[in-house]
């Protein structure tokens, strides 16, 4: 599996399409080829309110499982910080 079609797994891309192949090749390399920190970036993107009502159908937003997805992806920059009296 190369790296686009991991990123879309990790994005639920076939279940809900956000982003162009363009799109997450760009991601990928601004985040300096890092899978795990494009990936988190673009759930945070693709985060953004998606509720959608239209002549009384409606559908839920789906930011905050996005959000939750994001996390899973988070760095927690659990390193020794240097003393620097």
């Amino acid at each position: 599996m190369n790296y686009l079609d991991e990123l879309k797994l990790n994005l639920r891309e076939s279940d809900c399409p956000f982003f162009s192949d363009e799109e997450l090749e760009q991601y990928y390399h601004k985040n300096g080829d890092d899978l795990k920190k494009a990936t988190y970036e673009c759930l945070v993107v693709k985060a953004q309110d998606t509720t959608l009502s239209v002549s009384g159908l409606s559908c839920a937003d789906t930011s905050k499982y996005f959000l939750r997805l994001a996390s899973m992806y988070q760095s927690n920059n659990s390193g020794i910080l240097k003393g620097g009296w």
